[in-house]
């Protein structure tokens, strides 16, 4: 195959990665709104896609860590990326399908890692930079928003609330709060496209090493997360905004606010963590402070053990992926008709069962008087 032809595959299978990232994560930016009526389903979507437009074009440090930091671009070529990306977008849609909020950015660098590791050598992969950059901010991340938004969460309902209805005055602050979490994921997710795709294109000798992402790199990466956050992906929106505590208005504002303040600050240090860690640990941490709030344990750690799996499950796929790619033509395009096989078939599996925005409707509020089910006298 024609390095230039390759090159054009690569950048539109990381392309496409960008696409179900984006719809996969939008549950970071809009459950909580979405389950507490502040936003409607589809303005939700719409405000996060042009947010997420917006924050990636506000750095990219991000990017510089995973195109020259993750692992070595001298010693790997575009087909071994392109088994990654592969990788991590079958992880990326299987666990869309059963509606478990993973990472797809772990997705992502288990898929890079696992075919740099299998095709290149062991020493292609730069283990203490995934370990500082990486795995460290992954398990420190849900943590400190958790913390965060607990105690948000508390002093919110201490001093503000006081007993009266959860539910006002607070609709304002959870878009604002949502928009800000949207910035913020723009910042930081597109950035992880950014940098596979000038990756790509430094491993294919169009770019030195250590080159910042060029514009229309940063304008199609940017292009591709909004529109995949414009089409929802509701089933993990469900699973975050209803699955795991039952949330109120200033519960909603204090976890998005937590979130957001964590993320902002990781992509100024350069840090490409999970915005789903972050976003998972606020909600849980939200429900911690808000002691009416039941919070259900086994669906968060079933959200964990996805999170363990991520970086391992990808990788493998990653890892074959890239070895059946680098052997030459015929590996690429095998590679290339397996993965559209599997997107395909889930995409069709999920028909069966769709979660649309539909699956949202917020009750009414029962009239005062009056019991659940009955209408007043």
């Amino acid at each position: 195959m024609e390095p230039s032809l390759l090159v054009v595959i690569v950048v539109v299978t990381a392309l496409v990665f960008d696409f179900t990232n984006g719809f996969h994560d939008t549950a970071n930016s809009m459950a909580t709104s979405i389950a507490t009526g502040a936003l409607r389903p589809r303005v939700a979507v719409a405000i996060s896609a042009v947010l997420n437009l917006v924050g990636a074009f506000l750095s990219v440090e991000v990017a510089k860590t995973i195109s020259s930091g993750l692992v070595d671009d001298t010693k790997i070529g575009p087909s071994i990326v392109f088994g990654g990306l592969i990788g991590a977008i079958v992880w990326n849609l299987v666990t869309w399908f059963v509606g478990l909020p993973s990472s797809s950015s772990h997705a992502l660098f288990g898929g890079l890692i696992g075919a740099t590791w299998v095709s290149a050598g062991t020493d292609s992969v730069h283990f203490g930079k995934i370990v500082e950059k990486v795995l460290v901010p992954a398990a420190a991340s849900p943590v400190i928003a958790g913390v965060v938004a607990m105690i948000a969460t508390y002093l919110v309902y201490r001093f503000l609330v006081r007993g009266r209805p959860a539910t006002r005055g607070f609709k304002v602050g959870q878009v604002v709060s949502a928009s800000l979490v949207s910035l913020a994921h723009g910042t930081n997710d597109a950035q992880k496209t950014m940098g596979v795709i000038t990756l790509t294109l430094v491993s294919a000798g169009s770019l030195p090493a250590g080159a910042s992402p060029p514009v229309w790199v940063i304008i199609s990466a940017a292009c591709a997360l909004a529109l995949g956050t414009y089409l929802g992906g509701w089933r993990i929106t469900h699973t975050l905004g209803k699955g795991l505590t039952d949330i109120e208005g200033p519960q909603g504002f204090a976890a998005q606010t937590s979130s957001a303040l964590v993320i902002l600050i990781s992509s100024r240090l350069g840090f490409p963590l999970s915005t789903t860690h972050v976003c998972s640990g606020g909600i849980v941490g939200s429900g911690v402070g808000r002691r009416e709030a039941p919070v259900r344990w086994r669906m968060a750690g079933r959200m964990v053990i996805a999170w363990l799996f991520t970086l391992p499950a990808a990788a493998i796929v990653g890892a074959v992926s890239g070895k059946i790619a680098s052997l030459g033509t015929a590996g690429t395009i095998a590679v290339g008709v397996v993965g559209i096989g599997v997107g395909a078939g889930i995409w069709l599996l999920s028909r069966r069962h769709p979660v649309t925005a539909h699956s949202f409707q917020v009750p009414e509020p029962t009239p005062a008087g009056t019991e659940p089910g009955r209408l007043a006298a």
